[in-house]
């Protein structure tokens, strides 16, 4: 989804949201990420603005004061962590690891195979329904390489182990991951 963004091509402007538009979005992102609770006040502070980023394709990238890009949100879907922010709080999605085979694939933004999630060397958290939004991990490494989401639940992925079963959304050194380097605006 990221993999070709480029800052100065997609981003079409930067709006600071109302204190009661920020607080709802703060409501939501605690109700889909239960977890980050405790945290929230350090990722959106209530008394710092929040920043919004309107980008090409109905994209919004929802940035803290400082202008770091903590979520994402496409059209017709919940808020989503970018690649960063799961570094920091791991716990906050379901974790899916592939094997050592699928790293270079999924690098460059390449869905993610069944057999690859089934393999040795790789291990997948049960019960997660189609649709959900998981971290890729990979074997032997410490943290995720890619944030995905279901095209099957864990039981069909073991069941058929063809096709594809998780989507990138959002990979390391993709253009999301290129612009959490620098503050936007």
């Amino acid at each position: 989804m990221f993999k070709k963004f480029d800052e100065k091509e997609d981003v079409s402007g930067t709006t600071q949201l109302k204190s009661s538009v920020q607080k709802g979005i703060r409501k939501r992102i605690i109700e889909d990420y239960p977890h980050l609770e405790p945290y929230m006040e350090s990722l959106l502070p209530k008394k710092e603005n929040i920043k919004l980023i309107k980008c090409r394709d109905h994209l919004e990238l929802l940035a803290d004061h400082n202008g770091v890009v903590q979520f994402v949100k496409a059209r017709n879907t919940n808020y989503l962590p970018t690649l960063r922010l799961l570094h920091k709080y791991p716990f906050i999605l379901p974790q899916q690891q592939v094997d050592k085979g699928a790293i270079k694939f999924i690098l460059n933004g390449s869905q993610i195979m069944c057999p690859g999630l089934t393999s040795p060397g790789a291990k997948m958290t049960a019960g997660v329904p189609k649709g959900a939004i998981v971290a890729i991990m990979a074997e032997g490494k410490q943290h995720a390489l890619a944030i995905g989401q279901m095209l099957m639940s864990t039981e069909d992925v073991q069941s058929v182990n063809k096709g594809y079963g998780i989507d990138n959304i959002h990979c390391l050194n993709d253009g999301l991951w290129r612009l959490g380097e620098k503050s936007v605006c």
